[in-house]
């Protein structure tokens, strides 16, 4: 019987084959921002070199929704065409920012890929933000048009922007008839900006992640190793042509799951992508995975456990062939529901370690691995380094926790306009301080703590000073704390102890509503403690926040 070790030796030989002298994938070592990083030396320059190459994918599916598909030539013809509407009626060239505010849709991908053509930087944001939160991106990064669905443009209205704001269902329709044969191009250097993405921060305001089109290229490049890899291992010759995949993307599209990962990908590699319609609904989920005949979904826990709430036999899932776990981390508890209750994961189910700032995935657990130990979420992935450090920054001894650094061609280029925030995050060598904690045995990584505040609800980073910058403002509040608790469906849920001076004078639903006025709904407490006593610091006056507690 084959056992781990020879599949890591397998998994070795093939990877040799296909990164070393003359393979597809040949790996060199290069300069990149004054650090030497491993890249591929058979790469794109840019993402436009991708989108151009997808013209050849002629009439195959590439973006599929409810009632509507683009294929790869449709969607060549009209990014070129909003990249024209963009440019004549709006005056945006090269590092102008695009918003983008929406729920997954063709037309967020379709502007994305607009925006390439113009090497000007997409800004995705957090399409479940209110308006002040929504106030704060535009007035961050400064976008000279928005692109956004009705039910965001309207809160767009309420922060009382004089941007233009373009409707994905009005606007753009309009645009793309104006401007059909449209198709400028613009010329950008590997290391220029290609995307903004947002993530919380620890001093309560979300952080604008700056990823390259060298950081984009080179997770593209990465799926596609791993499809080569794939093939090795089944003793196939590969030579990148489209294999007729369908990925179901369930994660928003503001988030590097389904962007880096998903739907930028599919343009060098020929699949389609998939959007359910609506809020999530596991029923419509597994019913969309019938009828379009998904193979591949990479969902957060939080949406897999409510899987098994089903009796997964009615559905036809015969398609789905891979299966994976991402952005928040998985207990053992489930991946063995799942094994017992998902077909597919039997075979296909694998793990992963990342944040928005590593660009991708920096470790996988394969489904092997997984099986044989569930607490590890794999090893570094092609082209990655990882290290775990001590609080003076040296490595430590293996199997020694300390922090995880991670230094690759994807990790970002740094936060934008936060040159602070860049510097204590990325050292002079590139190598990316993840703020995570963990160990390394063997080569496998093993989380053992996240950022010490952060609170992981349902695949969403939500931090404690934001919210509780908040609810300080309320007049009755002295001060307060959130924390996280243990929640059965989503991980985490959000609580908070309010310290005021007459603990019944104030009522949870009203802190609450003046929470959600303010914040998007997953950073709104669900649990509540009012009261008078003051929170527990330390001698410097830091609120012991493992100290705290909601009580019965």
């Amino acid at each position: 019987m084959t056992n781990a070790v020879d599949l890591q030796a397998l998994a070795a030989k093939v990877a040799a084959g296909l990164t070393g002298p003359g393979g597809p994938f040949e790996l060199t070592v290069e300069q990149v921002l004054g650090a030497p990083i491993p890249v591929f030396r058979n790469r794109a320059r840019s993402l436009l070199e991708l989108l151009e190459g997808s013209r050849e994918l002629g009439d195959r599916d590439y973006l599929v929704a409810a009632g509507r598909r683009l294929t790869f030539a449709e969607h060549y013809a009209a990014a070129g065409a909003l990249a024209a509407a963009l440019r004549e009626r709006y005056g945006l060239g090269k590092g102008d920012r695009v918003g983008i505010l929406a729920a997954n849709a063709p037309e967020w991908v379709l502007t994305f890929w607009a925006a390439q053509r113009l090497g000007a930087i997409p800004v995705g944001y957090n399409a479940w933000w209110a308006p002040r939160e929504i106030a704060y991106g535009l007035e961050h990064t400064a976008p000279k048009v928005v692109i956004a669905d009705a039910k965001r443009a309207a809160l767009l209205a309420e922060t009382g922007t004089d941007i233009p704001v373009l409707t994905m269902d009005g606007d753009l329709p309009a645009l793309l008839t104006e401007f059909a044969g449209g198709n400028p191009e613009a010329t950008v250097g590997e290391d220029d900006p290609a995307i903004i993405l947002y993530t919380s921060g620890t001093t309560g305001r979300p952080k604008g992640v700056v990823h390259t089109q060298r950081n984009m290229v080179a997770v593209s490049d990465y799926h596609r190793f791993n499809d080569a890899m794939a093939a090795g291992f089944r003793g196939l010759a590969w030579d990148g042509s489209p294999a007729g995949r369908r990925f179901l993307a369930t994660m928003p599209l503001f988030h590097i799951a389904s962007l880096h990962n998903l739907a930028v990908p599919r343009i060098a590699t020929g699949d389609a992508v998939v959007f359910p319609s609506g809020s999530y609904d596991a029923d419509s989920v597994l019913r969309l995975v019938e009828t379009e005949r998904v193979t591949n979904w990479a969902a957060v826990p939080t949406l897999a456990n409510r899987l098994l709430s089903l009796d997964i036999s009615q559905y036809d899932l015969s398609s789905l062939t891979a299966f994976s776990l991402n952005s928040a981390p998985s207990s053992p508890a489930l991946l063995q529901r799942l094994r017992e209750h998902f077909p597919v994961a039997l075979q296909g189910l694998t793990t992963s370690y990342g944040c928005t700032e590593s660009g991708t995935a920096a470790t996988v657990a394969t489904p092997p691995e997984l099986a044989a130990d569930a607490e590890t979420v794999g090893r570094a992935v092609i082209g990655v380094s990882i290290e775990v450090r001590d609080p003076d920054g040296k490595p430590v001894l293996d199997g020694v926790e300390g922090e995880i650094c991670v230094r690759s061609p994807y990790v970002m280029l740094g936060y934008w306009n936060d040159e602070g925030a860049t510097a204590a995050s990325i050292d002079a060598d590139r190598w990316l301080r993840t703020g995570d904690f963990g160990v390394l045995r063997q080569g496998r990584l093993y989380i053992s703590g996240r950022r010490s505040d952060l609170i992981l609800r349902g695949g969403e980073n939500v931090y404690p000073q934001e919210i509780e910058n908040v609810l300080d403002e309320h007049p009755a509040v002295r001060e307060s704390a959130v924390i996280g608790v243990a929640h059965e469906d989503l991980g985490q849920e959000v609580a908070a102890i309010v310290v005021v001076d007459a603990p019944d004078s104030l009522t949870e639903d009203e802190l609450r509503d003046h929470v959600a006025k303010q914040l998007a709904y997953f950073k709104v407490p669900a649990r509540w403690l009012i009261t008078a006593e003051p929170l527990p610091r330390n001698a410097t006056g830091k609120v012991l926040r493992r100290q705290l507690a909601l009580g019965d």
